[in-house]
């Protein structure tokens, strides 16, 4: 149209060059990426793309995020990719874990 797809797409690429290590592992900060590009105010608009969509801004809750620091055990899986996980004591954390950000742990 008036090349904002081209615009848009040439700014998230600029984002995962300054997180990427290793350029094979683009895929993997592809949804920080798109977060960040998200969340971020645009001069053109003076809001972020989030808040023209939803009508209010992103909360991120990292503040009352549960510090995920394992080894895991995963107790109860959910239809749509969450899961409870316990400890390895057997307390049972409060909050469901998205599997995505979940690695495998090999003894």
């Amino acid at each position: 149209m008036n090349g904002a797809v081209e615009v848009a797409n040439k700014n998230i690429k600029k984002i995962i060059e300054k997180m990427m290590v290793n350029y094979k592992d683009w895929h993997e900060m592809l949804p920080f990426a798109l977060l960040a590009y998200r969340i971020s105010i645009r001069s053109s608009t003076g809001a972020t793309p989030y808040s023209l969509v939803y009508g209010m801004e992103a909360v991120l809750p990292v503040e009352f995020a549960y510090k995920y620091d394992g080894p895991f055990i995963v107790k109860e899986v959910f239809d749509g990719g969450a899961i409870i996980l316990n400890d390895m004591d057997g307390n049972e954390n409060a909050l469901p874990v998205n599997t995505d950000a979940l690695k495998k742990y090999y003894p």
